[in-house]
């Protein structure tokens, strides 16, 4: 296991060469010797980028400013893609040093390369990130980390085997809203917990649209990866989120944050509820809609103690939230502002001042270099992020069967063989890891 970027050493050998055998003064700048406060080229952790769309780029500056972070190439199937992140990246270090890639394993295959940011759509998420694991790479990857419960469980174990570190994008551990709302749960402000309600935004609808030409610069079959072979239809590709082989809806690709910050709260990182059901579900009518995912519905679980988690689908984008009611009160985070409200109001009085927005995810970035470097598990690590992950894709299943399911969280499977045989689904050659 590394205990340090694998580049550190060669370049130090080859500043100390040239120090050495110079025959002249050399005036280094001193930057490059990591004096005044700088970080030395050769201790920088190297980052290359899986996915350069809409995500990547907003979450690529929590990169860049970095001190020992720097940021060298970037991969996608799309070439529009490609151009912008390298735009990016050489606008922020004032050069056109930054590598593109068609292929993503060519990116892998650098040996500079130490780490990836994982920002593709979400039906490549556990994929790449399994790929960069056997390629030695440390991963940053975007929720959420699998579309499937089985594939999770296949990247823990990736993980493990490879010892790459490995830090999910459910940054919420690393808000000071979401960590004040911790410490009065964990502090015995609100009693004894007995419910977590959580709401997502209603999700969307795709009408049907015809299927065309593959766009100019796409390389459609990379873009697909590893779920199943389609013809290319803008609906389907613009709107995957709302199609289960490529997304699962808004309760899942949003939910997840929810149920990891129900998990951290609950201090239930080590297991799952061992019971799923939902209710009023509203799926979209086929006649009219193309899409497949839900557009509102209750979804619900239960721990062995009791303890029950409610995720609501429903209302607008701004109207998400999670809520921890106690036998002596409760208290909420609302997602969008930040605001931390609570009944006792006066259990608000301890929070303290400052502290950055969710959006603003520097904190669980500088987490995971701070255990590259050291090698320990950063706070969202594999095994935290697939029970978190696990819980809405349990929802799912039991909103798609329309039935209640119990769930063995030690041996990961169902009381349902119908509900086991969607645990996993096999992957479109030739991506199985």
């Amino acid at each position: 296991m590394k205990t340090s970027p694998p580049s550190v050493l060669p370049r130090r050998q080859f500043l100390a060469g040239i120090l050495a055998t110079a025959t002249a003064p050399l005036v280094v700048p001193g930057a490059v010797l990591g004096l005044n406060g700088a970080v030395a080229p050769s201790n920088k952790i190297v980052f290359g980028g899986i996915g350069i769309g809409n995500r990547a780029l907003f979450i690529l500056p929590n990169f860049l400013t970095q001190p020992d972070v720097q940021f060298a190439a970037v991969s996608d199937a799309r070439a529009d893609r490609r151009e912008a992140g390298k735009k990016a990246v050489d606008a922020f270090y004032r050069n056109n040093d930054c590598r593109v890639y068609h292929d993503f394993r060519e990116l892998l295959a650098q040996k500079d390369i130490d780490a990836v940011l994982i920002a593709t759509g979400n039906r490549w998420h556990a994929t790449a990130s399994m790929f960069a694991a056997r390629a030695g790479k440390d991963i940053y990857c975007e929720k959420p980390i699998s579309l499937t419960i089985r594939e999770g469980r296949e990247l823990v174990n990736m993980c493990r085997r490879y010892g790459a570190i490995y830090q999910a994008g459910t940054q919420r551990r690393a808000t000071e809203s979401y960590q004040f709302a911790r410490e009065l749960v964990r502090q015995g402000k609100i009693g004894r917990v007995h419910t977590v309600e959580m709401q997502v935004w209603t999700g969307g609808t795709i009408p049907h649209q015809p299927n065309t030409a593959v766009p100019p610069g796409w390389d459609y079959d990379q873009w697909l990866g590893p779920v199943q072979w389609r013809p290319f239809n803008p609906g389907r590709v613009n709107g995957w989120a709302y199609f289960w082989d490529t997304g699962e809806g808004m309760h899942t690709d949003m939910g997840t944050h929810y149920t990891d910050q129900m998990q951290w709260v609950l201090d239930t990182d080590h297991t799952m509820p061992v019971e799923f059901e939902t209710s009023d579900m509203v799926w979209p009518d086929p006649k009219q809609w193309m899409s497949e995912t839900a557009i509102s519905g209750t979804f619900k679980c239960r721990y062995a103690n009791g303890v029950q988690g409610i995720l609501y689908q429903r209302k607008g984008f701004t109207d998400r939230y999670i809520r921890y009611i106690g036998d002596e009160g409760w208290v909420q985070v609302d997602d969008e502002t930040d605001v931390v409200t609570a009944e006792p109001k006066s259990i608000l009085q301890a929070r303290p001042e400052g502290g950055v927005s969710w959006s603003n995810a520097s904190s669980h970035i500088r987490d995971l270099l701070n255990c590259i470097r050291s090698r320990r598990q950063p706070q969202c690590h594999p095994e935290v992020a697939h029970r978190a992950q696990a819980i809405v894709e349990s929802m799912t299943i039991a909103a798609r069967l329309n039935r209640k399911l119990k769930w063995d969280p030690v041996k990961e499977v169902f009381d349902s063989e119908e509900a086991n045989r969607m645990l996993h689904r096999e992957p479109r050659a030739p991506w199985r890891v």
